[in-house]
């Protein structure tokens, strides 16, 4: 495409945005659509054949932009729609199932470090601020923030070797 050419476009930027709003409604996502022709323009401008106008070109590009925004809304929506049906079918484990696993984490709990059990304690069950815990260990915020990373990280391996399935979890 000329620069000649791309400039006509450019000049005619609100007659295309009109245009690309009656489709879709916002006047914000129809100027997204049309920036994102006016990129598509420049790459793809060779593609304009000899007998048609560089005008309805863009125009076939703007109206394939806004079915493909509709197709991909589409998606979006059958995505959502989906998790949301999966959600619900979701079962929450019973309460003894709950007991095992929490067990599990008890067990490996108990066989962290004593600061790495006081970070998890802290941290995760008893929701308290990072601020607390580095006041009752002496440490900064930040070093706070790793020991309790690391914490976590050294109970999810303790778990992951005491109980490689849990299906079959025999932890006391």
């Amino acid at each position: 495409m000329t620069a000649a050419a791309f400039e006509s476009l450019a000049e005619e930027r609100g007659r295309y945005v009109a245009f690309v709003q009656k489709h879709v409604g916002s006047r914000a996502l129809a100027e997204d659509i049309v920036q994102q022709a006016f990129v598509k323009g420049l790459e793809r401008g060779g593609e304009i054949r000899r007998e048609e106008s560089v005008v309805a070109w863009f125009y076939r590009m703007l109206r394939n932009a806004v079915i493909d925004h509709y197709r991909r809304s589409e998606v979006s929506e059958r995505a959502l729609e989906a998790w949301a049906h999966e959600l619900d079918r979701h079962e929450s484990p019973g309460a003894e199932t709950e007991a095992e696993i929490c067990q599990c984490i008890l067990a490996g709990l108990h066989q962290l470090k004593p600061e790495y059990r006081q970070a998890i304690e802290v941290a995760d069950m008893q929701s308290r601020p990072l601020a607390e815990l580095a006041e009752e260990a002496g440490i900064t915020e930040s070093n706070a923030a790793v020991r309790v990373h690391r914490a976590r990280n050294a109970l999810r391996k303790r778990i992951s070797d005491c109980c490689a399935s849990c299906a079959d979890c025999t932890c006391n």
